[in-house]
């Protein structure tokens, strides 16, 4: 009875937590992004106060330095980056029509093996898809992103919420540990401390390492696609790396959007060959190279999981849901683990003991007449 009642008290909880998230998702996102970076560069400032400089100070200066290269970077790349997409998208319509007509010369070639009516139904298909369908889903879907002013609201307060969240979470990152551990039940709280070592394993490997991988990833594929010469390869390259973090998927989407750029923007098949093997380098890189040197196997977090994970937090809570996605996926997956592991210990998988007697018995009996 009891073990069912703390049962029902974590699942309320959870309940509880879950509700929060949703009812606070639009003033969240600050200070979520506020503790990913306190953990994440919370060993920085472990290395610096062992090494005699005072635990506020090292704070203060962390969140400086990182506050200033994001400014920077800002200051470097937004005008740069935002001049591409603004051209990006008036070529838009001039991109759909050369795809539509290229389309339409594709299926002259093959009309011999296609009746004159399936003709004309595919080039009304091509040209309803390349038309006002395609530019008013990528115009709603910019609309919800930007719209009522909810992304300047939400750059400005990471710009000013989050440095302060971050500082004080750093300065007091280990008491704030210490406080937690104390609140742990005693009968338990060496088997919680080895499970969240485990999750803090899991979740500083992949972070870490996946975001190194997502910006090496955007250089390379933003500096091969300029080289090619691929109209605005410089934002197709970068922001296919920085969606990388989604397995395959983020990678799908940038090579879909360059290729159909480099089709509708090149005459000669060999331009296009080469954008193609731009990505098809990067992925080999990426998946030999990149990716074990910076993430390595012991992650323990499938692709399809964390696939599932961001689409199912992006969907319920946002941008916000999406940075929660990993560090709830590396939980739900070491207590997953845990649960399978008492289940494999318990009666429901083995059977009470006696059905194994039992078991036993028959067995031994079998042996023996098999003798």
């Amino acid at each position: 009875m009891v073990d069912n009642r703390r049962t029902l008290y974590w699942i309320a909880g959870f309940g509880a937590f879950l509700a929060i998230v949703y009812l606070l998702t639009d003033i969240l996102l600050p200070f979520v992004a506020g503790i990913i970076l306190a953990y994440l560069l919370d060993p920085i400032t472990d290395f610096l106060e062992r090494h005699h400089c005072p635990r506020w100070v090292a704070a203060g200066l962390i969140t400086f330095i990182a506050t200033a290269a994001v400014i920077s970077a800002l200051l470097l790349l937004v005008p740069l980056l935002q001049s591409q997409i603004v051209d990006f998208a008036g070529r838009l319509p001039n991109y759909f029509e050369l795809l539509r007509e290229k389309a339409v010369v594709l299926l002259a070639a093959v009309q011999t093996q296609i009746s004159p009516e399936e003709i004309v139904s595919i080039r009304d298909n091509i040209g309803g898809a390349a038309g006002p369908n395609a530019l008013a889903w990528i115009g709603n879907l910019l609309t919800r992103i930007w719209g009522g002013g909810v992304a300047l609201l939400n750059l400005l307060s990471l710009l000013v919420i989050t440095p302060i969240v971050m500082f004080y979470l750093l300065r007091d990152w280990d008491d704030i540990v210490k406080t937690i551990d104390d609140w742990l039940p005693r009968r338990v709280a060496p088997v919680i401390r080895e499970k969240a070592i485990e999750i803090d394993e899991l979740l500083s490997g992949f972070l870490r390492g996946q975001f190194s991988v997502c910006l090496l990833l955007g250089v390379l594929y933003a500096i091969g696609l300029t080289l090619v010469g691929l109209d605005f390869g410089l934002i197709i390259g970068f922001v296919t790396g920085l969606i990388s973090f989604v397995p395959y998927f983020g990678m799908l989407i940038g090579f879909a959007i360059g290729l159909g750029v480099a089709i509708a923007q090149f005459a000669d098949w060999q331009p296009v060959a080469m954008v193609a093997g731009v990505f098809v380098i990067g992925q080999f890189l990426e998946g030999n190279f990149i990716t074990p040197k910076f993430v390595g196997e012991r992650i323990g977090l499938h692709p399809t999981w964390i696939v599932f994970a961001l689409l199912a937090g992006g969907a319920l809570f946002g941008f916000t849901g999406i940075l929660l996605a990993v560090p709830a996926a590396a939980v739900v997956g070491v207590l997953g683990r845990i649960s399978i592991e008492q289940y494999k210990q318990s009666e429901a998988y083995l059977g009470s003991p006696d059905v194994q007697e039992s078991n036993d018995d028959r067995g031994g009996a079998d042996d023996g007449t098999s003798g």
